[in-house]
């Protein structure tokens, strides 16, 4: 267990800011009309009262968060993204649609962002891009704050799944980022024109992605984040 995981779970105003502030830009960016006082309703009180897609994906994400604290320690697989997409999608609108395949990877072809999407892998070579983006993930041992930033990019080129791509991908990279003994990071919603850049021009141009995730990391240390978090919470930004 590493000592990043060890202050996320001992310090409750800590894991509770992550855990809304994850699950509410991490959904936001997808395009989830919920605001952040509904996104801490939901985590305070289980309550649904809203649009039902959104509100479950909320309620899942912060499950998917306690499973991959769960889960930090063990390997990536498979069978561990597909476990992670499905605890997201469970109770939703896609879950039986067919056309999503919830449990298994895509079986249409889909795109990263709305205006000008740019292509990803083909159904049928998901499988075999995900083995080898693990292999070679797995062979490096322990990872670079710039190995999960490029992991994270080749994911999301694959977009393995019919739905939920980009939330299985960040919940990975903050898992990685425990592994590794990085500091963890929120990515926030109004930089989501940014993020989506860096992942397009990745090949040609590092730093958007590497500047914009360096945000949390550079400078900083456990210590920090857990006051940071505790002065926001003085502040009023956690309930």
């Amino acid at each position: 267990m590493t000592n990043i995981k060890n202050e996320l779970i001992s310090h409750k105003d800590l894991y509770v800011w992550t855990q809304i502030n994850f699950a509410y830009h991490s959904n936001k960016i997808e395009g989830s009309k919920l605001s952040k006082d509904q996104i801490i309703q939901i985590f305070e009180e289980n309550d649904l009262i809203m649009d039902l897609d959104d509100a479950l994906e909320a309620r899942n994400h912060f499950r998917l968060f306690d499973y991959m604290l769960k889960t930090v320690d063990e390997p990536l697989s498979k069978e561990m993204m597909i476990q992670m997409n499905m605890i997201l999608k469970s109770g939703t609108s896609y879950e039986d649609n067919p056309a999503y395949n919830v449990g298994g990877f895509k079986v249409r072809e889909n795109g990263i962002g709305m205006i000008n999407p740019f292509k990803t892998t083909k159904p049928a070579d998901v499988e075999t891009e995900l083995d080898a983006l693990l292999e070679k993930f797995q062979n490096k041992g322990v990872l670079s704050f710039e190995d999960i930033v490029e992991f994270h990019v080749c994911f999301e080129r694959i977009h393995p799944f019919g739905d939920g791509n980009g939330r299985t991908g960040r919940m990975i990279m903050f898992k990685q980022c425990l592994q590794n003994n990085c500091i963890p990071f929120v990515l926030l919603d109004r930089d989501r024109a940014f993020y989506l850049r860096g992942l397009k021009e990745w090949d040609f141009e590092r730093n958007y992605l590497k500047l914009l995730f360096c945000k949390w990391v550079v400078n900083r240390n456990v210590s920090n984040f857990v006051s940071t978090t505790s002065s926001k919470k003085n502040k009023g930004i956690i309930r």
